[in-house]
């Protein structure tokens, strides 16, 4: 049965060859584009059963353009589907699928944006790169014994909740479902308690109708102040407007930020030059309190391995009838 995957943002610096490499393992062929996809480049998919895609517009038009191609199966190149109308796609017979790769590292990273943010150490490499080798306004604090509350108990935030055990700091968590793997590391409370006693907040879980906005005005005001906020999750968990209103109040004492809501046609480009209109951006820039890294949490070589296999994988098993786990079924 000969299958075809079609790649969109294919990196040729550092999935090309892995690609390469899958399809003689699974025996699909691909073709590619470095171009995301659109109405105007859906036409490169077809004859191509399944796509692959990173986190872009794939609303209803989408979706049908791709249908209209036969296209089959969608295949997000990311954890993340909420960019998807998977209504749509279901609708239209279409299969879709997200993928997982290795938590630790965004775990990681998320645990290196809290140190960043405690340490004050983005203000600390501004002042510098201008040869500003006083310490007045420095003066950072220290993990161990600083409450840190995770939102979303995962498989991403079980696992930075591992790796802070060494750290030696209260561990509160929040979650629907909890994790008895966790069971003596941490105290699952509910968000209320979480928001109230955390000196340190990071957001581990998906966006949905539930979980949108989950840092609002409301829930900033609960929290205490100067809390640091940590989010390597997904921008639309926090409303950023209240997060710059919480910032400029106090309430908010830093925070570190791979995500933002806005950074569709932003994060991944190459916008040296360009004056980029997005407001909200520029004026998280301005604070020094405020470290921005554009999306990058996932990115190690592990993780893209894992991420473009994972797409061959998965396009593997819904084609050949098999049970694909990463299948994101009608119901969800």
């Amino acid at each position: 049965m000969k299958m075809k995957l079609f790649f969109y943002c294919m990196r040729e610096f550092d999935e090309l060859e892995i690609a390469r490499e899958c399809s003689q393992k699974y025996g699909i062929e691909f073709d590619y584009t470095t171009e995301y996809p659109s109405l105007e480049n859906a036409h490169l998919a077809a004859g191509a059963d399944g796509i692959s895609f990173t986190p872009c517009d794939m609303s209803a038009p989408m979706v049908e353009a791709f249908a209209a191609q036969g296209v089959k199966y969608l295949c997000c190149h990311s954890i993340g589907y909420n960019h998807v109308d998977l209504a749509r796609a279901h609708a239209l017979g279409l299969r879709v699928s997200n993928l997982s790769y290795p938590p630790s590292g965004v775990a990681d990273f998320a645990i290196m944006l809290i140190l960043m943010s405690l340490r004050q150490l983005g203000h600390q490499l501004k002042r510098s790169e201008v040869q500003d080798y006083s310490l007045k306004g420095k003066m950072g604090r220290e993990l161990p014994g600083t409450t840190v509350g995770v939102i979303g108990t995962g498989s991403i935030g079980s696992c930075v909740i591992e790796h802070l055990q060494g750290f030696g700091c209260p561990i509160l968590a929040y979650d629907p479902y909890s994790n008895p793997k966790l069971e003596g590391k941490c105290r699952y409370v509910s968000l209320d308690e979480l928001l109230a006693q955390s000196e340190i907040i990071t957001l581990h879980c998906p966006v949905t109708p539930q979980t949108t906005h989950i840092l609002d005005r409301e829930a900033f005001a609960k929290c205490r102040d100067g809390v640091i906020l940590v989010n390597t999750a997904r921008g639309a968990l926090v409303d950023t407007p209240a997060l710059i209103d919480a910032l400029e109040s106090g309430k908010v004492g830093a925070a570190g930020l791979d995500v933002l809501e806005e950074e569709n046609g932003l994060y991944y480009y190459n916008r040296s030059g360009d004056v980029i209109c997005n407001h909200q951006m520029a004026i998280l820039r301005s604070f020094p309190n405020v470290v921005l890294t554009p999306h990058t949490a996932f990115y190690t070589d592990l993780n893209v391995r894992s991420m473009v296999e994972g797409n061959f994988r998965s396009l593997y098993l819904m084609a050949s009838g098999q049970e694909d786990p990463h299948e994101l079924k009608a119901d969800l």
